[in-house]
Formats: structure tokens, sequence, C-alpha cells
């Protein structure tokens, strides 16, 4: 829903980034209102520098009342509003006293796994009936997006029920084949982990779990995979390795093998992308990809996921491959600069072996 007390001059730093094509706009005292535009920011307007009684007015213009009583106590908040084609998932917050905002832009329309560039084999993800899929990465680099797309992609070609646990809703689902129900922290449930465990209870077929942020969360998400439904998520991990780690590394000593032994079993596939300037203008995704086969299960059993990078380089005929392996074919290819892909790489020798 569009804000009803928009602000005139919020309404031009929208429109500009929504005609820009900008993923990010910063709202901050002291510069001017700043889009990010692939990857880099830049100023709106160079001689409009924001003062605190102008960026309160800007930040409340995009908030209901509910949400300004919220953040005098809170000291920051997040949420989602429509304006004109496209959805800003948004945290007003303070600093050094003064009100400050970070939009994101989502589009309402949700691109598929072709149009976003993203590898083929991800669709195979999206016709099981039970496990856990991850999408990892730094934060900004499209996770929600491919998310959102591998959703849309059930709801188009599979007769399901689809439930949503969003901090806050992002990509805004249309029934297709699929009943798709989202659910809000805050507006529709207190809490991921209570959403999770009555998701149990509402005859679900797909559970999307917009972060695994802690215990509870995991523990819950992995539950939901082992009785028969089909989970996606998202971790703030660098690699598949890395991923499997964070998860077990979560609980304490005792239940760590028994979590393993869960995971092992449940577990999917995880993708860890980037998006990546292009040289030609724009962004490029990266995606390096595990999919849990025998060995993959057996190395996270056993404990041995430092051996997880060979298998993923080994078995590229089962669709795996590695983000440096990815990095230096992009290279090769002229889509993006050596100096990109080296910011990125988990093996900078190898890499340029690769490449040279």
């Amino acid at each position: 829903m569009e804000p009803t007390t928009l602000d005139a001059s919020m309404k031009k730093y929208l429109d500009a980034a929504i005609v820009k094509n900008a993923s990010d706009l910063h709202l901050t005292v002291g510069v001017p209102p700043t889009l990010r535009i692939d990857g880099m920011l830049g100023p709106i307007d160079k001689e409009t520098a924001l003062t605190p009684d102008i960026c309160e007015k800007l930040c409340k213009s995009i908030m209901t009342q509910e949400q300004v009583s919220k953040i005098a106590t809170r000291k920051e908040i997040d949420f989602s509003f429509g304006y004109q084609q496209t959805r800003f998932r948004t945290n007003v917050y303070f600093q050094k006293s003064n009100w400050a905002a970070s939009l994101r832009l989502i589009s309402r329309k949700i691109k598929t796994i072709a149009e976003l560039g993203l590898p083929p084999i991800l669709e195979k993800f999206t016709s099981v009936s039970q496990g856990l899929v991850i999408i990892t990465g730094p934060t900004g680099h499209g996770k929600s997006t491919t998310l959102a797309a591998l959703i849309d992609h059930i709801n188009t070609n599979r007769s399901e029920h689809v439930i949503t646990i969003e901090d806050p809703i992002e990509y805004v689902f249309e029934h297709k084949k699929s009943i798709v129900d989202q659910r809000e922290l805050g507006g529709d449930t207190n809490s991921f982990a209570r959403a999770l465990r009555s998701a149990l209870r509402e005859d679900p077929n797909v559970v999307l779990v917009g972060e695994m942020r802690d215990l509870e969360t995991i523990e819950a998400a992995l539950t939901i995979a082992e009785t028969g439904h089909l989970v996606f998520t998202t971790l703030h991990t660098n690699s598949a390795a890395q991923t499997t780690d964070r998860i077990v590394d979560v609980f304490p000593p005792h239940q760590q093998q028994q979590v393993r032994l869960q995971l092992a079993n449940v577990i999917l596939g995880v993708v860890s992308q980037r998006l990546l300037p292009k040289i030609s203008g724009g962004r490029i995704v990266g995606c390096e990809i595990m999919i849990a086969n025998s060995a993959v299960r057996n190395l996270i059993r056993e404990a041995k996921t430092h051996q997880l990078p060979n298998i993923i380089q080994t078995s590229a005929s089962e669709g795996m491959i590695s983000l440096d392996k990815v990095l230096a074919e992009m290279v090769s290819k002229g889509e993006i600069s050596i100096d990109v892909a080296l910011t990125w790489v988990m093996d900078p020798k190898a890499f340029k072996m690769m490449v040279y």
C-alpha cells in the first residue's frame, strides 16, 4: 500500500531511484539523498544536503502513525511499502540522534530464473517435495530476488500451499497454481520461530523462511524440512562449506552431532551468490553451487566440511561449480574485470592459474 502522507520531495527521490534503476536510496543528515547504482553510491542532487528537520519529515512521510510510535521506543524499524510499480524494503533508524533511512528497491515484477541469469540447474530445487535449500551471500547480492524466482517457479508450475515468513515482506506473490500465504514479522506474527512452529499446523507444502537468524529459527527450519516439506531460506555466509559450519556452530556442543545428522539428511543444496559490476555496465550474478549428493552428505555427517570445496570442484557433471571457477569464466568472457573477481575469490593463487 502506498503511504498516504508521502512528501512531495520524497516522491521526487523515489521517482529518481526508480528511473535510474537504483538498488538502494539512503537518507542521512548532512549529505544529499543518495542512490546506489550498480554497487556505487552517488548523490541525487549535490546541492541538497539534508537537515535534521527535513530528514525527519521525509522519513515520517513513508511511515504509518503506528510505525512512528514504535520507532520512538525501538529506535529502528523494518517495513515495506509500495510506490508506482516498485516496493521499497525500508529500515528507518537513528544516527547521532537524527532520523535516517535506507530503502531497498524491489520490483513488483518477479523475474524468472532465466531472466535473472541464474544457472538452469536451480530449477531442480523447485521440483522436489521435501528438503532444505539455502541461498547465501553478502547483504545486497540478490538472495531475496533468487528466492522469489524459485518460489514463483513453483507457484507457476505446481499446485501447492506455500507459506512465507518474512521481515518485512518483499516480493508480493499472486496466487497462480499455488496458494501463497505471506506472513510478516510484527504484523502477522511475533517471531520467526513461532511462525515456523505454527506453519506445521497450516498444511504447507513449501515454506520460505526469510532468514535463518538464530538457533530457534534454524532448529525449526530443519524440523520442517525433516517432516516432509520443502524449505527455502537464506544465510549470510560466503561459501557452501562455511554455510554448513555456521548452522552446526549455532548449537551447543552436545547437540552438534545430532544437528550434523539432521542437516545431512535434509539438505538439497547451497547456492552462494554475488552480484558483480559488468565491464559493459549493469551487474551480473555469479553462483557457487553445491548439490547434496552422497559424498556431500557423508562429509557433513563426519564433520569433514573442509573437504566440501574439493567435492564441488570435481562434481561439475552433477551441476556443481565453485565460486572461483565461475569468476574465472566471467573474466575469460570479458564480463567482469579481474580486479572485481579478485575481490571475491576464495583462493587467489589458484584463481590466477585458471585465468592466465
